[in-house]
C-alpha cells in the first residue's frame, strides 16, 4: 500500500471543488452560512455527511475502508478502525466488546477514567494492579513485573489484562513480557496507548503496544500526530479477540454523524506519520535535546533525564515554590505547558523542531522569570498499601445504594460513590468503590493546595460516599 495516499482526505477535497449544492445536512451549507473571513468556512467545504461517495464509518466500503487498511498497514494492525469520540470511546468499546458482566479484569490502577467508566458499564470486577512509586521521579509509574505475574497466578480465570503504556509523562515498561505471561494463560492485552501514536516514527522511541504483542490498542492521534481534538485509533491484533464484537460497540457509542473533518484528519494524521524519515526524526532528536539544555538553564527546576518518550519533557520545580504559580508565569509569557502536578510541569514537544522565534521566546520568558513566592513543598501521600486489590465493594452492590454527601472529616473509611478525578491527566486519585483512606484524603489536600482542577464541583468540602457502605459496616 502507498503510504503517500489519502483517499478519504483526497475524495473530500475532489467533492468540494465540484461547488456542490447542498440539499442536506450539516445545515452550514458547505460554508455559505459563514462570513466570508472566516476560518469556519474554509474548514466547512470538508465538514460533509455519507453522501454517494464519501462512504459511511459504521459500514465502510469505499474510501473510509481503504483509509483504515492504510492505517492498518502503517501501524502493523490486523485491522484499524477510526474513532470520532477519541480515545475515550476506543476504551469503551474495547472493554464492552471483551468483558462480560461478573468478568474478573486485571487493571493497571493510574488507569485513565475511561477505562474505569467502561468496567463499571460492563459489570466487570476489576483487580487492580498498584503503580510502584518512583523515589527519582517523584510519581507513580507502573506496575512491576513481579505483581503483574502473580495477579495472573491468582486470578487465571481473568478475561483481559488492562494497561497503560506509555504513561502521561512517556514512561514505559517491559510491556511485551507482560504480554507474554498473560498469552500463557489466554488472557488477552489491551492498551490505553493514548499517548504513543508515534512511536513508530523513530527507533530512539519506545517499541509500540502492536510490536509488544498486545491485542487491542487504543491511541489518540490528536495527541502527539497532527489530527484534530478527539480524532483516534483502534488497532485489533489478536486471536483471543473479535473485531466483530468492539464493532457492535462502535456503532452504539460513536455518532451516527460522524465529523468528517476528524475521518480526514486521521487519514492525513497517519500520511504524516508514515513519511517521517530516519533523517527528520533525527534532527528533531538533536532539536528536542538542545532545547531541553535551554531549558536546564533556569535554577527554578530540573530537567528530568531523559528517558522513554523524549518527546515529553518534564520540569520537576525545585522544593520551595508552587508549579502552579510558575506554569502561570510560563503562561502570562505565552507558553503553555500541558499538565502540572504538585511537583511537575510536563511540557510535550511536537514533532517538529521549534523555530528560531519560539526558542527565542521561551530563552526570553526563562530569563525574565521573576523569582516565585517561596511555597512549603508537601510530601505526597503513598496511597497504595497492597500491590493487587480489587474494590471493597462490586459494582452491583452499589446500584442498590443512595450516594450522600460527607465532609472530608467524615470520609475516610467510607466507600467511595464517586471517582475524585484531577484533570489533567484524567487519572482518578480515588475510584468508586474503593475504601477512602487517609492517605487519599491527604493526596487530595495536597493537590488542592497546589491549585491542581478537579472534576468534581464540590471538592473543597467533600465528596459523595455509600451510606451504610463503610469499613467494617
Amino acid at each position: 500500500m502507498n503510504q503517500l495516499d489519502t483517499p478519504l482526505y483526497t475524495r473530500l477535497v475532489q467533492f468540494a471543488k465540484k461547488k456542490p449544492i447542498s440539499f442536506h445536512v450539516p445545515g452550514h451549507k458547505n460554508g455559505a452560512l459563514f462570513e466570508e473571513e472566516s476560518f469556519l468556512r474554509h474548514a466547512a467545504l470538508l465538514d460533509q455527511t455519507e453522501l454517494t461517495g464519501l462512504d459511511d464509518l459504521h459500514a465502510p466500503e469505499d474510501v473510509i475502508a481503504e483509509a483504515q487498511l492504510l492505517a492498518a498497514s502503517y501501524f502493523g494492525a490486523q485491522q484499524t478502525r477510526f474513532l470520532v469520540g477519541g480515545s475515550t470511546v476506543g476504551n469503551l468499546a474495547m472493554i464492552l466488546g471483551v468483558i462480560n458482566r461478573n468478568d474478573v479484569v486485571l487493571v493497571q490502577r493510574n488507569c485513565h477514567k475511561s477505562v474505569l467508566n467502561g468496567l463499571e458499564f460492563a459489570g466487570a470486577k476489576p483487580v487492580f494492579l498498584a503503580p510502584v512509586y518512583d523515589d527519582d521521579k517523584e510519581r507513580y509509574t507502573h506496575p512491576t513485573q513481579e505483581t503483574i505475574k502473580e495477579a495472573i497466578s491468582i486470578y487465571p480465570e481473568a478475561k483481559a489484562l488492562i494497561m497503560t503504556y506509555p504513561d502521561y509523562f512517556g514512561t514505559v515498561f517491559d510491556l511485551k513480557e507482560a504480554v507474554q505471561e498473560a498469552h500463557k494463560h489466554n488472557i488477552p492485552v489491551l492498551v490505553d496507548e493514548a499517548h504513543g501514536v508515534h512511536l513508530r516514527t523513530a527507533d530512539t522511541l519506545p517499541m509500540t503496544a502492536l510490536e509488544a504483542g498486545a491485542d487491542v490498542i487504543v491511541q489518540s492521534a490528536h495527541k502527539m500526530a497532527p489530527a484534530f481534538t478527539m480524532a483516534s485509533y483502534l488497532h485489533l491484533n489478536s486471536e483471543y479477540v473479535s473485531i466483530s464484537s468492539i464493532d457492535r460497540y462502535l456503532r452504539m457509542l460513536q455518532s451516527s454523524s460522524p465529523s468528517y473533518l476528524l475521518l480526514a484528519s486521521l487519514d492525513t494524521a497517519r500520511k504524516y506519520l508514515a513519511t517521517r524519515t530516519p533523517a527528520d526524526m533525527d534532527h528533531l532528536y538533536k532539536a528536542v535535546g538542545a532545547f531541553r539544555e535551554l531549558l536546564a538553564a533556569s535554577n527554578l527546576w530540573e530537567v528530568e533525564r531523559q528517558g522513554g518518550d523524549w518527546l515529553k519533557i518534564v520540569l520537576r520545580v525545585q522544593s520551595g515554590y508552587q508549579p502552579k504559580q510558575i506554569a502561570s508565569m510560563l503562561e502570562s509569557a505565552g507558553i503553555f505547558p500541558e499538565l502540572v502536578t504538585n511537583r511537575h510541569i510536563l511540557l510535550v514537544h511536537g514533532l517538529e523542531a521549534l523555530s528560531k522565534y519560539d526558542l527565542d521566546r521561551v530563552r526570553v520568558a526563562i530569563n525574565n522569570m521573576e523569582t516565585p513566592v517561596q511555597f512549603e513543598t508537601q510530601e505526597a501521600a503513598h496511597l497504595f498499601s497492597e500491590p493487587i486489590q480489587g474494590l471493597a465493594v462490586s459494582y452491583a452492590e452499589m446500584e442498590d445504594q443512595q450516594p450522600y454527601f460527607t465532609e472530608w472529616s467524615d470520609a475516610v473509611g467510607c466507600i467511595a460513590a464517586e471517582a475524585i478525578i484531577p484533570y489533567p491527566p484524567g487519572i482518578p486519585v480515588l475510584a468508586k468503590g474503593e475504601i477512602v483512606t487517609k492517605q487519599h484524603v491527604e493526596m487530595i489536600q495536597l493537590w488542592k493546595n497546589n491549585n491542581i482542577s478537579f472534576q468534581n464541583e464540590h471538592i473543597e468540602e467533600g465528596m459523595f460516599t455509600y451510606r451504610g457502605l463503610k469499613e467494617g459496616e
